[in-house]
């Protein structure tokens, strides 16, 4: 039987979104594993509080995500009800995951600015109001969209065959608010950077612009494929991006954990309570 160009097309797209989804559940478990030490370290011996909280949901979300999406793959499943409900399933998971990885690093540069409280509000009015729009048109693309399986037989999955060109609005606001964040990060680094010595100071500033980076780098990846990709290429990366900011966003704050739990231990000059962030003097 043949089959058209755009049946071969869509059937490639629906195998290489497998063998990424395949890859990043690979990927996050190796992760994990190495980290499995530190990590329950971690969250034996920390105190209990709102960044806490926040790892947890931060470090455990993208098993479910991952799990949605691994199904979404690879079960065959021709009912386009059922496609509709894992797709929105998942772009709300993804979408929690990277407002839990953004406010670890909300936090941080509000702890940069000396816990400016003026600063902090804008930039969580900021946020949520980039978050509401983002919300609103992930799920007005995703909810109404036609979504469809292969034609050719073996090929599981599916995927939205109506492009949302919308799409590229929400990484687009992710873009704008991570280079405000940077450009926060810069300025604070700027004035203070000779008159403040402190290790950990400098930990947050370089993992700040770290994980701005990477940010900023796949917003831009992912905007340009929800402009000029189709078929399940449209949405590629998203699961990606989502993932990596995870693991960055926790990494790093364990990474801070680690190192202010040596310093305090040590007698130095200042510490970085992990249950706000703020910076307090120590007496020791």
């Amino acid at each position: 039987m043949e089959y058209s160009a755009d049946d071969i097309a869509a059937a490639r797209s629906l195998q290489f979104t497998m063998y990424i989804y395949t890859s990043l559940a690979t990927f996050w478990t190796y992760d994990y594993v190495c980290s499995i030490h530190e990590e329950w370290t971690y969250l034996f011996q920390s105190q209990w509080g709102r960044m806490k909280g926040m790892y947890i949901v931060t470090r455990y979300l993208p098993f479910i995500l991952l799990a949605t999406d691994l199904y979404l793959s690879f079960t065959p499943d021709e009912n386009p009800g059922k496609c509709r409900t894992l797709d929105s399933i998942s772009t709300g998971l993804g979408m929690l995951l990277v407002i839990c990885s953004e406010c670890f690093f909300i936090l941080r540069t509000y702890v940069l600015w000396d816990n400016n409280r003026l600063l902090l509000v804008a930039m969580l009015s900021t946020f949520f109001c980039f978050v509401v729009a983002s919300i609103s048109i992930a799920f007005a693309t995703t909810v109404p969209a036609a979504h469809t399986s292969s034609q050719i037989p073996g090929i599981t999955g599916c995927y939205r065959s109506s492009t949302n060109y919308q799409l590229f609005i929400s990484f687009l606001f992710l873009f704008v608010f991570e280079l405000e964040l940077m450009i926060l990060t810069f300025i604070r680094a700027i004035q203070t950077w000779r008159t403040n010595p402190n290790r950990l100071y400098a930990i947050l500033v370089h993992h700040n612009l770290a994980y701005y980076a990477c940010g900023l780098l796949f917003s831009v990846a992912n905007i340009f494929t929800s402009l000029l990709l189709h078929d399940a290429y449209q949405t590629i990366l998203d699961g990606f991006q989502f993932m990596i900011l995870a693991i960055l966003a926790t990494r790093m704050h364990l990474y801070l954990w680690q190192v202010n739990r040596q310093t305090h231990g040590s007698g130095d000059f200042t510490h970085i309570p992990m249950s706000d962030l703020s910076f307090v003097t120590s007496t020791a």
